[in-house]
């Protein structure tokens, strides 16, 4: 295998892992140093009862609770984190405990800006690496087993006035703890537990066929995928087999570090983005639905990569030339995505095929499409798109 000729590595989040270990929020938050906590969440975690026990850890420790905010929506949006900024401002919140799944976490980081430098999100710090300076402690506690958003540097939020999604990168963005409780997932429905658990499969295969990949991106990326393959039929059969939950936390997390080491994972990655924003496909869905079709269009430009997945994936290519191992690993995760019965394609997702060339322009433009492994015309992603809703 070719070294990399330069690749950097940092993963900085301390990860915390055990049952009920949620519990112990408060004596985390003691050792970063803060004095005022925020807790952000979403109704369906307040109403599943996850936030009670963290909310009486922290009013338990030094800290003093301020605000538990529990209103964010399904999809992160600019305008909620100005709120919530406004409310820890007045508060002066220094330490923020996001409790729920991508959204709640990624809303957590938008606000930390806000409250850490200031300005406006829109106009100041979508990009990446432009956050200039460390910001208010944040711990991260996931509720779903996908995004990985508690231990990555980046956060995508709907901008809903353009129906897009701006991402946010940058190293400030990491939160300084991960808490990683499989009890916290028992309650995820089958639905929403295979589309968070496509993912992570999907951030971990793109970060291992990106352009970008490193060496410790692939061993993340590798182990991850063999993971899900393991133990996302059994999260999704048995909500309350805590040993398949804990893995998928697990190698949710890895994932979520594979995308951050690598920054730019693929078309597939941009191509949902576009459909989250402009369609409202939720983002596991959209990565169901996109992933095989994007793996077969790369397929030319990276059998290798796809090939040394194989035993990751459960099949044995013995004796196939390169391409075929990676056609057949292609096929068995195209196998494995259909087992749990998500929508097959953006149409059936409730996109609408006039949005065609806005889905294109809005792909072609997302940070995440520069490093696909194969150089992609804007007329064969929007073919892509094609197939996909009609």
């Amino acid at each position: 295998m070719a070294l990399k000729e330069y690749f950097e590595f940092s993963a900085p989040t301390k990860m915390i892992f055990g049952e009920n270990i949620a519990d112990d929020v408060g004596d985390e938050a003691e050792s970063l140093g803060g004095t005022c906590a925020m807790i952000l969440t979403d109704k369906g975690v307040t109403e599943a009862g996850l936030v009670e026990p963290v909310k009486e850890s922290l009013e338990s420790c030094s800290l003093e609770l301020v605000e538990v905010y529990s209103e964010i929506p399904v999809n992160s949006e600019v305008e909620i984190c100005n709120e919530i900024a406004e409310i820890g401002k007045e508060k002066g919140v220094d330490t923020l405990v996001s409790v729920g799944g991508g959204s709640v976490i990624d809303t957590a980081k938008g606000v930390n800006i806000l409250l850490g430098v200031g300005g406006d999100l829109l106009e100041d710090w979508q990009g990446t690496h432009l956050v200039p300076e460390p910001l208010k402690k944040h711990i991260a506690i996931p509720t779903t087993a996908g995004t990985g958003a508690e231990v990555s540097l980046g956060a995508v939020i709907k901008h809903s006035p353009e129906n897009q999604k701006i991402s946010f990168n940058s190293k400030y963005l990491l939160p300084e703890v991960a808490m990683l409780d499989p009890v916290l997932t028992e309650s995820m429905p089958p639905r929403l537990t295979a589309a968070t658990g496509i993912d992570a499969l999907t951030h971990a295969v793109e970060s291992y066929s990106s352009q970008e990949h490193s060496p410790p991106s692939d061993a993340l990326s590798y182990y991850a995928i063999k993971m899900i393959f393991e133990y996302l039929p059994r999260a999704f059969e048995n909500g309350k087999d805590l040993e398949a939950r804990g893995n998928m936390l697990i190698a949710a997390s890895f994932g979520g570090i594979a995308l951050s080491t690598t920054m730019s994972i693929g078309a597939c990655h941009a191509m949902a983005h576009a459909a989250g924003g402009l369609c409202s496909v939720p983002h596991g869905i959209a990565n169901a639905i996109i992933l095989p079709v994007v793996m077969e269009f790369n397929l030319e430009d990276c059998p290798d990569r796809y090939a040394e997945l194989a035993p990751a994936v459960g099949v044995d290519v013995s004796g196939l030339s390169e391409t075929d191992a990676a056609k057949l690993v292609i096929e068995s995760i195209t196998e494995f995505i259909a087992e749990f019965s998500l929508p097959r394609t953006l149409k059936e997702a409730g996109a609408d095929l006039s949005f065609l060339e806005m889905l294109t322009e809005e792909a072609m433009g997302d940070g995440q499409m520069y490093s696909n492994p194969r150089e992609a015309e804007p007329e064969e992603i929007q073919g892509l798109f094609e197939k996909l809703l009609t």
